[in-house]
């Protein structure tokens, strides 16, 4: 693997690890108000950490309907590297798929490995967007 592959991975590890520890901090926090104001604090940094939040829906006719969205783009860092979370939208606009890829200048997006259980901590980050119209 090149150093600049190599570079990019290890960015995308580093961008989960922080997405791990925003979700972690997401499940510290019980009902009362000091902790329901410090869970509406980690929501917020969740919401302030990416880039860009973007939506893209599928092939249709034009000017037949709009078509929903159907896959999402969480943009989390740019330029060499790169790293991103996409996945697909349920018919209600969450996501419920998620994965994290990354790449860095001519190299093409490539799948970070993860887990099931990684997966679903990057699924329970992205479901913190709003992607409606």
């Amino acid at each position: 693997m090149s150093t600049q592959v190599d570079h990019a991975k290890d960015q995308a590890r580093l961008q989960y690890e922080s997405i791990t520890e925003m979700v972690q901090a997401l499940h510290l926090f019980g009902k009362d108000d000091y902790e329901e104001e410090a869970l509406e604090q980690a929501r917020e940094r969740i919401q302030n950490d990416p880039l860009s939040v973007e939506v893209r829906s599928g092939w249709h006719t034009p000017g037949v309907g709009d078509s929903p969205a159907e896959e999402y783009r969480i943009l989390l860092c740019t330029g060499g590297p790169a790293v991103h979370i996409i996945g697909t939208l349920s018919e209600y606009l969450e996501p419920d798929s998620a994965r994290i890829q990354y790449q860095d200048w001519g190299t093409p997006w490539t799948d970070y490995p993860l887990t099931s259980k990684q997966e679903a901590t990057v699924l329970e980050y992205a479901q913190q967007f709003y992607y409606g119209g």
